[in-house]
Order: structure tokens, then C-alpha cells, then sequence
């Protein structure tokens, strides 16, 4: 394919020598969304916004671009790519199935463009192509109209070889038709097939770069979406999307600290736009927030997210009650607080996918406090909620929560003494997130559920192994590496165990400010949920030279952090220097 020459939809403000006239003016500031060309035979002097509605399309900005092409009617009445630019701009693919009311007004636009009548055969292809997804909708299922979006836009794609942005939404079109499960990954790979060389002709373009992360964003491919993340927040720094967006990638490899200042930036973007989408990028990046934090021990800061949340004005009440219980759930689930997980409360209002995933918090946790009765209820709880969405396959694909229904399955046996029974629900659960793709991004990976499962029933080898398969489909998670530290120890491999213990030091470098860090770092073997902070520090300290000197010696270095100094100082008997150190928290806890 061969570049056309593009429109630059961002400038960069330079000291540049003008002539007085011209400086006597400032222009105006266009916002930075990265390089587009789209052209259309409309009105000439609404080219320029025509490329910027598609630019915040690529970008998922939805509002945003809605009301540039709403505009572009106002201006150009004829201009029939304007109302395709509506249409557009009313599903969100990736996101969430358009409603009723979402369908309908899709449906008039992409009419009214069809009555207008495109000017050239591309532009009356776009639109066929819109049309495919909005016909039918009260007959054709999501992911039939989905198909057949994708099967034009493949059409549009193989007519105009040149046209990036037809490759561009091509791509977006094999994700949005991706069935569940996909075999092989296969619609993801051939999205990246069509979408990388328009990254490689146009690195400024906004879609290729942002699909790309879409295209990677599963355990197996992550390492490939690398590039496009750490690109994709400069070439569209004006998105709040583009500024989130590559942290699914930095969440997928580990990367917390790269993740943390990715939601950091997106959610202060946010902010700047509440009434323009911003409420909705603000909780997404929040919920990743929240969710790194808790992998590098960081729970006072996570704690504080929530405190965000409970206080964010610039949602409703409903949605404020239902992302806080998703976020309280997470965070008791994550510390392994299981009087809180068992106590948590479903907000009035609840959708079917937060009630799901309430009902299977508490019953896990019912299980794990050794409440059988109570936990087979909340399972029974979760079935009666799955089997409705289940039937409402269309809004929430097939076969929701299948997984975690597999996993409070397994803990409810094991509650229940059915040992045999449990590892095998559980193996189960882990081989049927594997077969999907692997675990949600900002999810408990089912196999590190194995190996907890597994290390409960003194099967600590089994355990490690479970463990080392959560690793790899989630690097870096603060309890896959402390399991798999715990198993190593208990099954008598030192050197593995001394390995884990390392790499969780590494990925908490601040770990020492938290009591629940401390005590998951330094708890006996024997203390299944972390109790050591929760003791004495004399008896604390004693815990951790104790373990310390059953593992393999290590040398202290000039950039050892305060938890590593203090691992090191346990290590050679230390212990009364390492508390102070590395747990100051124990010390004031009963």
C-alpha cells in the first residue's frame, strides 16, 4: 500500500518566527489525536472535522464524536458520510452491546444516509457496510449483525487496498465478531495481520495502534502489543482512552508501575471532560488503579480509590453503589479478608453481571471460613443468576461466569470435605479459562485458584505447578507469586522458593508500608491467611528469621529496598533490626 498524504489532526505548540500580522493572532488549539485521512465528498470546509470525528471514533470517544458529525450535519445537511459518522459513533464495539434506544437512532441515521446517497461507490460502501450491522435488529442476534458488519467491512478492505482507514476498521471488525471461544485466537491474529501494516505505514494513527492493544490483549499475545502501548498515549494524548488504553498491556505483562502512571494520566483527562464520556473513562481508570496497587502491596493508596469512588459526585448514586461493591469485592478477595468477602452487600439496583459476581465472592469466602452450608447457598445463589444471563446470551455473550461457577464449585466441595471432588471442579475451571483465552484482564486467574486450592489439601507441588501457569498468563500478581513461593518452600525446593520470595520483593518496592504486604511476605508456612502482622513484632521477627534462615543465603546490595535489607538481616538472625524495617506496621497491630 502506498501513503496518501494525511491530515495532521494535532499541532504542537513551537516558538516559531512569524510576521507580525500573523502573530497577531493565535490560532486555534486542535486536539491531539494522532494522524487521519478520511476523505469525503462533502462540503470542503468540513473535511477537517470529518477527519477529527474520525480520529476520537478510533479513540473510543464516542460523545466526542457524535457531536463532531452531528455538527457536520447542522453545516452540510447533504453530506450523507455525516449520518454514517452518527451511526458509528452509537455502537461501541468492545464495550458494551448498544440498547434499544441506541439501535433505533443507529438504524435512522444509517437510513437517512442511504436516503442522502453517498457520492462516490467508497463512501456508499461504508454506509451498506453500517447498514449490515443496524438491519434486523429486532431478528438478528448481536453477533450475527456484528458478522455481517465485519463480512462488508472485509469487502471495503479488499475494494480499496489504499484506504488505511478501511483496513482500520476491518481490523476492529474481526474483534468485534470474535466468537467466544475463538480457536487458536484466530480472529485476534487476523485483526493484527490487517492492522500492523497501517501501524507500520502511518505510526501516528490513532485506530492502528489502538486495535493492536485490543488485538493483544490476552495473556498469549501481550508480549506483541508492547509496542503499540507505549506508543499509543503519545499519539493521542488528548483521549483519555488513548491514555488508559495501554495499560491493558502493562496490567497483561506486569508492568504496575507503567500501568499506574497510564490510569493516573487517563483518569485526570477524564476529569477535564465528566460531561463528554469522562465519567466513564474516569471509573475505568480507576478500577485498573485499583487493581495495580493491590499488586504491588500498595493498599492504602488502593484503599484510597475506593474512597474516590464512594465520593465521586460526577456519577449517580446506582453506579456509584454498584463500582464500589465491585471494587470492596475485589479488595477483600485480593487480601484474602474473608469475613469481609462473606459480609459484602449487592447495592439495590444491581445489574445481573455485579450480582454474579458478588454471589460467587461470597461464596468462595464462606467456603474458605469453612461455612459450607452458607457457601453452597450463595453458589446455588450464583447458578439461579448465571442461568439468567446465560438466556440473555445476546446482551451478555455465551455461556457467562461458566468459570466461576467452576471455581465456588470446587471451594464449596472442599468446604464440604469432597477433596477429590474439589481439585477436579477446580482443574476444570483453570483448563476452562485456558480454552477461553485466559483469565480477565483485572481478574483472579482460575489456576492460581488451583494452586490455593491445592496447597490447601498439603498438595504443595501440584500447587507450584498451578502457580507457575497463573504466572504465565499473569505475570507479576501479588498472591500467584507468594503462593508459588509457599508451595516451592513446603514441597522442599529452596531455590525456587528463594526465587518467588525475590521477584515479589521486586515487583513491591514499597511493600514495607503495608501490614498486609508484611505479613503475606513473611508469614510462617503453616498460617494460611497471612496472620504474622497480626501478631506480636517479637513474634513477627521471630517468624521471618525463622524462614529466612531455611532458605538459600543471599548478599545484601547497595540498592537493596528496606524489605530486602531486612530479609537479609533476618537471614543472618537479624530479627530484631528487620521488623522495624520491613513490617513497621506489625508493631502497633494487637
Amino acid at each position: 500500500m502506498q501513503a496518501r498524504p494525511g491530515f495532521a489532526l494535532w499541532v504542537l505548540w513551537a516558538a516559531l518566527t512569524l510576521a507580525p500580522a500573523a502573530c497577531a493572532q493565535t490560532p486555534p488549539q486542535t486536539p491531539r489525536l494522532g494522524e487521519v485521512s478520511f476523505p469525503v465528498s462533502c462540503a470542503p470546509g468540513v473535511q477537517e472535522a470529518f477527519d477529527q470525528g474520525v480520529a476520537w471514533l478510533h479513540s473510543f470517544e464516542f460523545e466526542q464524536a457524535e457531536k463532531v458529525f452531528r455538527g457536520i450535519a447542522r453545516q452540510d445537511p447533504p453530506c450523507a458520510m455525516a449520518e454514517w459518522g452518527i451511526a458509528m459513533s452509537l455502537w461501541h464495539p468492545l464495550w458494551e452491546h448498544p440498547d434499544a434506544a441506541s439501535l433505533r437512532q443507529g438504524w435512522e441515521a444509517v437510513s437517512k444516509a442511504e436516503a442522502l446517497g453517498g457520492k462516490t461507490p467508497r463512501e456508499r460502501d461504508y454506509i451498506a457496510a453500517a447498514a449490515a450491522f443496524y438491519r434486523d435488529s429486532a431478528k438478528l442476534s448481536h453477533q450475527e449483525r456484528a458478522e455481517a458488519y465485519s463480512r462488508a467491512m472485509q469487502q471495503v478492505y479488499e475494494r480499496y487496498p489504499q484506504d488505511l482507514e478501511a483496513a482500520a476498521f476491518y481490523g476492529l471488525s474481526l474483534l468485534a465478531a470474535e466468537p467466544s471461544p475463538d480457536p487458536g485466537l484466530a480472529s485476534r491474529r487476523k485483526a493484527a495481520a490487517v492492522l500492523e501494516p497501517v501501524f507500520a505505514q502511518n505510526p501516528q494513527h490513532p485506530g492502528a495502534a489502538h486495535y493492536l492493544i485490543h488485538a493483544y490483549d490476552v495473556p498469549e499475545l501481550a508480549p506483541q502489543g508492547l509496542k503499540a502501548a507505549r506508543e499509543y498515549a503519545r499519539i493521542a494524548p488528548a483521549s483519555p482512552h488513548a491514555l488508559h488504553m495501554p495499560s491493558h498491556i502493562f496490567v497483561r505483562l506486569g508492568l504496575w508501575q507503567e500501568a499506574i502512571a497510564s490510569n493516573l494520566a487517563s483518569e485526570a483527562a477524564a476529569e477535564k471532560v465528566l460531561e463528554m464520556g469522562g465519567a466513564g473513562h474516569a471509573m475505568h481508570a480507576l478500577d485498573f488503579l485499583h487493581y495495580a496497587y493491590l499488586q504491588i502491596g500498595q493498599d492504602e493508596k488502593a484503599r484510597a480509590v475506593m474512597d474516590k469512588v464512594a465520593h465521586a459526585d460526577w456519577m449517580n448514586s446506582q453506579d456509584r453503589a454498584a463500582n464500589l461493591a465491585d471494587l470492596e469485592k475485589r479488595y477483600a478477595l485480593e487480601t484474602h479478608d474473608w469475613k469481609k468477602a462473606a459480609a459484602l452487600a449487592t447495592p439495590p439496583g444491581a445489574g445481573l453481571r455485579l450480582q454474579a459476581a458478588l454471589d460467587w465472592a461470597r461464596s468462595l469466602a464462606q467456603a474458605r471460613l469453612g461455612n459450607a452450608a452458607a457457601a453452597r447457598k450463595q453458589l446455588q445463589a450464583l447458578e439461579t443468576v448465571q442461568s439468567k444471563l446465560a438466556a440473555a446470551h445476546d446482551r451478555y455473550g455465551p455461556d457467562p461466569f461458566r468459570v466461576e461457577v467452576g471455581e465456588a464449585t470446587a471451594w464449596v466441595a472442599e468446604a464440604e470435605g469432597r477433596k477429590p471432588e474439589a481439585a477436579e471442579a477446580a482443574r476444570a475451571a483453570a483448563q476452562e479459562e485456558e480454552r477461553r483465552g485466559g483469565p480477565y484482564v483485572l481478574g483472579i486467574p482460575a489456576s492460581e485458584m488451583l494452586g490455593d486450592l491445592l496447597l490447601e489439601q498439603q498438595r504443595p507441588a501440584e500447587a507450584l505447578a498451578a502457580y507457575e501457569s497463573a504466572l504465565k498468563q499473569s505475570p507479576n500478581r501479588f498472591d500467584t507469586l507468594y503462593g508459588a513461593a509457599r508451595a516451592a518452600e513446603l514441597a522442599g525446593k529452596k531455590p525456587e522458593a528463594w526465587r518467588y520470595y525475590q521477584a515479589l520483593l521486586q515487583t513491591c518496592p514499597e511493600a514495607e508500608a503495608s501490614a498486609r504486604s508484611c505479613g503475606r511476605l513473611l508469614a510462617p508456612a503453616a498460617s494460611r491467611t497471612a496472620r504474622a502482622c497480626r501478631a506480636p513484632a517479637s513474634r513477627t521477627a521471630a517468624s521471618c528469621a525463622s524462614r529466612m534462615r531455611s532458605l538459600p543465603a543471599i548478599t545484601a546490595s547497595s540498592s537493596s529496598s528496606p524489605i530486602e535489607t531486612g530479609l537479609f538481616q533476618a537471614s543472618r538472625g537479624a530479627s530484631a533490626a528487620f521488623m522495624p524495617t520491613a513490617c513497621p506496621e506489625a508493631r502497633d497491630r494487637p
